[in-house]
Formats: structure tokens, C-alpha cells, sequence
């Protein structure tokens, strides 16, 4: 398989899949350009090779064709900015037109097509779209690990055009490699860690990580389902009545495979899902009515981070409470710096999905801990064990 480090892209159009779906604010201005940094590393090695880096993204979840809240006309001048290299605007991504601006543009110089999906074939994985993508450039590279779970034109089906002429960006493989440290080949002992509000996404990587893992904790919203599936009083806290059974089976498998299952003992709760209002901290199976769980309390924290502080190996995905207010935010900023130390200590730590990674940020602590992921869904289907159609495209 051809890598990026060996390719030659001297005076060739480089078809680049990218994760430019990036927060706008009201001035329909970048907000944060996370993703968009992340894929200057592979821009930069088609810049240096002599090659145009011709750019395809999604933006958004546009309903019926094009909505200028989600054009990525809006991110080009930042793009320009942030790379120092001219950017050429093609407000379509097929089409003649389209064909033109690639062709015209010169070493140096960055083409950014318009959203894909304002073409409803994208999500369609339609073959005839794919086909005239590929027409843009002579090599097809995916740089866009947060849509590889996906089987849409531009990731799981275009590379069939580019026959050894097909390979993943610096982004896509960095992530790919920091997985497969942590699933493959850990460091042991081996901690997940997962939070959040729902617990239905993560049923199947809590199966899967049964097998790989030597610690599962596991806090938010979910925790919840676990607690009032063995028989705890939650109050008004959130919960998945159609999980509970296979919450038990959770907890019985756990046990069976010598899987330790950390459970909060603990959670400050609210009468209201407010900032403002009374915080007090109860045992977490007798959380009064008319109450609400909203954060792990001290007891579970500190329990929490001897865990941490006892791997080798951390991926965390989602946060342990309702970290966007301040006065429940402890429990979640207490792992973040938790699995800080352990990286400090020698530890391997990986953060991943939305919710993680915008609490880690928020604190500040993104650069030190091992890897921030891009992937949120894709993150944790690779998690899973499953195939990702975008990698598979690649590897085939």
C-alpha cells in the first residue's frame, strides 16, 4: 500500500477527504478550527511534493441542496490564513467548472470544493458520484477519520478509482495507530473509561472492551441505567429503561471475564438542571425524588483516580457530568487531570468523541495527555472491533 511519506505528487491534483465539519458562530465565522489544524500536517506533505491539494468535506446536515449556513465558502479565508497558502473557492464539487478551477490551479496553491453533501448522492455512497469526484484529482488520499465509519461516495467508495494511487493522510494514520495501541498491543493495566448522557451507543463497546480491558469506569448520565438496574432509588436522574436488562448483563460478564466494573458510589445532584440551584451530595442509589444526578461526587472521584493512576492505558470517552456548569464540572475535570498525571507517570492516554474532547479543551489540557482523537462515532465503532468503510477502502 502506498503511504504518504513514498507517494510522488509532483505536479498532480491531490484529491484530499477532510473533516472540515467545524462549528461556526453567528457571523457564520470559524469557531474553532480543531479539524482544520489537524489536516495541515497532510496538506503541507502534498504543498512540499509538489503537488495541489484539492479538498473535499462535509459541512453541516443540510436538508435539500445548498444552505449557505453550511457553504464552506465560509471557511476559505481562514483556511487561507492558517496555511499562508491561496485558496481557490469551486462553489460546487462536481461539474465542469469544478474541473476547471482544479486544473488552473498551480503548485502552491489549495483548492476547497463546496460541501458534498448538498449533493444527497454523497451520503448515498451513489458509484456515479464517486466517479465524478475522482475526476478532480490522480491520487485520493482520506485524511477524515471522523466519517470513516461512514460508506458514503467520497470515503468508502471512491478510492475503487484510485487503484495504487489510494492512501491515508498523517491525521487518518495517526489515529488508526493510536488505537490499535491501545486495542492491539496495551500496556497493561488497561482502563476505558466512559460517561455521557446515553448509554445505547456504547452497549456493543462495552462488549467489546470486556475482552481487552482489565478496568471498565463508568460514570454520566449512563451510569444511571447500571445503578437502577440493580435496584438503586435515582430520583429524577436519567435513565434507559430498555437497557437495563443488558445493563445486568454488563455488570454479570464483567464479573465473569475478571473485569473490574467501577460503578459511581457517589453523585451531586439538583432539584433542577440548573447552575443555580441547591447542590448537595448522596450516596447514588438513594438519590431522593424529585432530585437529579449531575455529577459524580468526592467519594466516586477519588476512587476513580487511583484507577487511573494504577494503568498503563487509558482511553476515555465522555464525561463524568454535566461539565458545561461550573458547579458540576468536578468530577469531569478530576479525570482529565488524573489521566494527565498518569502521562506524566509513563501512562498512554487517548481522548475521544465530541463531549471528552470539548471538556479537555475547555480545561486546557488537550496537549497533555497522549492523543486527542478526532472521531466521535468512528471512534467508538473502531472500538467496537468493527470495519470502518473509509479505512477498508484504503486497505483493499
Amino acid at each position: 500500500m502506498n503511504t504518504i511519506g513514498t507517494a510522488d505528487f509532483q505536479g498532480k491534483n491531490v484529491l484530499i477527504r477532510v473533516d472540515f465539519n467545524v462549528p461556526l458562530n453567528e457571523e457564520l465565522e470559524v469557531a474553532d478550527d480543531t479539524r482544520m489544524q489537524a489536516s495541515l500536517p497532510t496538506i503541507r506533505s502534498v504543498i512540499e511534493g509538489g503537488g495541489i491539494p484539492v479538498l473535499m468535506s462535509h459541512l453541516g446536515r443540510p436538508k435539500n441542496g445548498f444552505e449557505d449556513k453550511f457553504s464552506l465558502g465560509h471557511l476559505a479565508g481562514h483556511l487561507q490564513n492558517i496555511t499562508g497558502n491561496t485558496v481557490h473557492f469551486a462553489n460546487d464539487c462536481i461539474g465542469e467548472g469544478v474541473k476547471k478551477i482544479c486544473q488552473d490551479a498551480v503548485t502552491g496553491e489549495i483548492v476547497l470544493l463546496e460541501n458534498l453533501r448538498f449533493h444527497p448522492e454523497e451520503k448515498e455512497g451513489n458509484q456515479q458520484f464517486a466517479a465524478n469526484l475522482s475526476g478532480l484529482g490522480e491520487i485520493y488520499i482520506n485524511d477524515a477519520f471522523g466519517t470513516a465509519h461512514r460508506a458514503h461516495a467520497s470515503t468508502g467508495i471512491i478510492a475503487d478509482y484510485f487503484p495504487g494511487a489510494k492512501m491515508f493522510g498523517h491525521l487518518m494514520q495517526k489515529e488508526l495507530d493510536s488505537l490499535d495501541r491501545v486495542l492491539d498491543s496495551p500496556q497493561r493495566p488497561v482502563t476505558a473509561i466512559l460517561g455521557g448522557a446515553k448509554i445505547a451507543g456504547k452497549i456493543d463497546v462495552i462488549h467489546h472492551l470486556l475482552d481487552l480491558v482489565d478496568n471498565i469506569i463508568i460514570g454520566g448520565g449512563m451510569s444511571y441505567t447500571f445503578i437502577k438496574a440493580q435496584g438503586g432509588a435515582i430520583g429524577n436522574s436519567l435513565v434507559d429503561p430498555e437497557r437495563i436488562e443488558m445493563a445486568l448483563e454488563i455488570i454479570d460478564s464483567a464479573a465473569n471475564q475478571g473485569v473490574a466494573l467501577h460503578l459511581p458510589g457517589d453523585s451531586l445532584v439538583s432539584r433542577e438542571f440548573s447552575n443555580e440551584s441547591t447542590v448537595e451530595v448522596v450516596d447514588i442509589n438513594q438519590i431522593p425524588e424529585g432530585w437529579i444526578g449531575l455529577d459524580i461526587g468526592p467519594k466516586t472521584t477519588k476512587h476513580f483516580e487511583q484507577v487511573i493512576g494504577n494503568s498503563k492505558t487509558i482511553v476515555w470517552n465522555g464525561p463524568m457530568g454535566v461539565f458545561e456548569m461550573s458547579n458540576f464540572d468536578k468530577g469531569t475535570r478530576a479525570i482529565a487531570l488524573a489521566m494527565v498525571d498518569a502521562t506524566t507517570k509513563g501512562a498512554f492516554s487517548l481522548v475521544g468523541g465530541g463531549d471528552s474532547v470539548a471538556a479537555i479543551n475547555a480545561f486546557g489540557l488537550a496537549d497533555k495527555v497522549s492523543y486527542v482523537s478526532t472521531g466521535g462515532g468512528a471512534l467508538l465503532e473502531y472500538m467496537e472491533g468493527k470495519t470502518l468503510p473509509g479505512v477498508a477502502a484504503i486497505m483493499s
